[in-house]
């Protein structure tokens, strides 16, 4: 059988020229082809048969397909991984702002609830009988029924600094007026003419002013420990 030499033919894959080297030897049955290896480190086929060398090159070439399929696959295997963990820490990042979105609406909601019937179970200056003078008990009690429950303690805070719930308190240098000190005095008549010696006048004037100004009493009270006052 005529052969051709392939000496300096290389292959790419040590682990595929191996294996073509035991092909080799096993189709030829020559011990003497044996493999040759370069200056510069490669492997070299030793002669192979004309009719078999188109199938050893093939069962190389397959082999380091299959190297690299398999390479890709696992390159794929982990992308897909990654990808995976990226978005499973999307997920439950959105997840929790969700719900923290969900709670923080339901507790606006809660206390919106809370503040809307505090308020309907208060009480106006109109409910009150009209007293010749009052005491500082007389007078925080008909607060907590003006005042809602939720914001009394706030309110009851700024009287405390302003007046110490004198009704008749009556600043010599401003001229502020009354338990919440209105500035002038005269603005609380919006809420009654009796301003002056109504308690109850004074404390509805008062309660509006911070809820239009600072939202509520405890808006005001915030205010109030910032800037000493309000």
């Amino acid at each position: 059988m005529s052969r051709i030499s392939v000496r300096g033919f290389a292959v790419a894959s040590a682990t595929a020229v191996t294996t073509v080297g035991a092909v080799v030897g096993v189709a030829t049955g020559d011990p003497s082809n044996d493999l040759e290896t370069t200056a510069s480190g490669a492997t070299l086929l030793a002669d192979i048969p004309v009719g078999e060398q188109a199938s050893v090159q093939t069962a190389s070439l397959t082999q380091q397909a299959d190297a690299i399929a398999l390479s890709a696959d696992a390159d794929a295997k982990k992308s897909a991984e990654e990808a995976a963990r990226i978005q499973a820490a999307k997920d439950a990042k959105d997840k929790k702002a969700a719900a923290e979105a969900a709670e923080a609406k339901a507790k606006k909601e809660r206390d919106e609830k809370e503040q809307a019937a505090s308020r309907s179970a208060t009480r106006d200056s109109s409910d009150f009988q009209v007293q010749s003078s009052y005491t500082v008990a007389q007078v925080k009690a008909i607060a907590k029924q003006m005042v809602p429950a939720n914001q009394f303690q706030c309110f009851s805070n700024i009287v405390n600094h302003e007046s110490t719930w004198n009704y008749r308190a009556q600043n010599p240098s401003s001229g502020a007026y009354g338990l919440v000190q209105a500035l002038p005095g005269s603005k609380m008549s919006t809420a009654g003419a009796d301003w002056r010696t109504n308690p109850a006048t004074q404390i509805e004037w008062g309660l509006n002013y911070m809820n239009k100004r600072y939202g509520s009493p405890c808006g005001a009270w915030s205010f109030w420990l910032a800037n000493k006052w309000y």
